[in-house]
């Protein structure tokens, strides 16, 4: 099982990892994306990782 985190302090509004997470998990509101769904539903792609330019996610295997 993994967990995905946001950090709101270092997003920076870009909107990239809400439109590439494949477990739609990630939302997009007041300029910050936010964790929407369940986040142990996260399948541990690290496409909103790969994808986040100021390192604002993280995913950790529980």
């Amino acid at each position: 099982m993994f967990i995905v985190t946001i950090d709101e302090d270092q997003c920076s509004g870009c909107n990239a990892c809400t439109e590439g997470c494949p477990a739609h998990l990630l939302g997009f509101s007041e300029d910050k994306a936010h964790v929407v769904g369940d986040e142990s539903e996260c399948m541990g792609c690290e496409s909103c990782t790969s994808v986040c330019p100021t390192g604002a996610i993280s995913i950790a295997e529980m």
